[in-house]
């Protein structure tokens, strides 16, 4: 499906609610929408639900309340067209780089397509992060950025409209975690997708996103239960530069806010 027919709106979240047996929720009355082409980063504190509210999103496991739609259909389940890149690029050792990106696209859940449509998909995808040359790899032999590059094509092979990324940069270095957090950027818009990216840094949502939201517990939900508290648009041309006077400012901005979570006067 081309940009043009594509629906506006990826994923739509209302009133969304998780918690665990016999506990307060995780979150609670959340709404989110993500729009076709756009980088939306979720960011907050540690335990306030993210990672959990992205399993939501994914159909990994389904809310206590509320509901998602994606690509304007009810999703209840894992769908073909959402793939999720997570921490560990979790690529399986006995197979080569190749086999690995290419791996699960035969099942019975995904679009059926020829053997050779799968291999032309798996060798645009490597292509697309770098990796050409490298099909035939072992993950023992792969550093730690191209393990996520890998991971990165697994999902890209799924020729998804929706990418959900949990945290899966925090483990690189700097460089090569700048180096990839470009390469977020570029396939997303190349490949016409969707993405949600988890992180708990302020920096790299404010280098890769459209769209920064802020996630927290606030007196006026269930207590502990996270939240969107606030959100940020980021009007500013790819590539960023971290020292842009303007993104200093939106950082500064969004430190008080999380500092404002964490106030002892905001709690009850």
């Amino acid at each position: 499906m081309t940009a043009s027919l594509a629906p506006r709106q990826a994923l739509q979240g209302r009133g969304l609610r998780y918690g665990y047996r016999a506990g307060q929720p995780v979150f609670a009355g959340i709404d989110i929408d993500i729009d076709s082409q756009e980088i939306v980063a979720l960011l907050g504190g540690s335990g306030c639900g993210k990672s959990t509210l992205l399993r939501t999103l994914a159909g990994l496991q389904p809310p206590d309340a509320g509901s998602v739609q994606f690509l304007d259909a009810p999703l209840r389940a894992p769908h073909p067209r959402a793939a999720v890149v997570f921490q560990q690029a979790s690529l399986l050792p006995w197979l080569n780089v190749q086999d690995n990106v290419a791996f699960g696209l035969d099942f019975k859940h995904q679009p059926q397509a020829t053997q050779q449509a799968i291999a032309q998909r798996v060798q645009a995808s490597m292509d697309a992060v770098g990796l050409k040359g490298k099909e035939r790899l072992f993950p023992a032999q792969l550093s730690g950025g191209m393990a996520q590059r890998a991971a990165l094509a697994r999902a890209l092979a799924r020729e998804p409209r929706l990418l959900l990324a949990d945290e899966p940069f925090s483990a690189l270095d700097v460089l090569t975690r700048s180096d990839m957090q470009a390469l977020l950027v570029e396939v997303v818009h190349r490949w016409h997708t969707a993405a949600l990216l988890v992180t708990h840094d302020i920096d790299e949502a404010l280098l890769v996103a459209d769209r920064v939201l802020l996630m927290g517990s606030t007196p006026d939900v269930q207590a502990g239960a996270g939240r969107i508290v606030q959100s940020w648009h980021i009007d500013i041309p790819h590539p960023r530069r971290i020292d842009d006077e303007r993104i200093a400012a939106m950082r500064l901005e969004i430190l008080h806010a999380l500092q404002a979570l964490r106030s002892p006067a905001r709690a009850v």
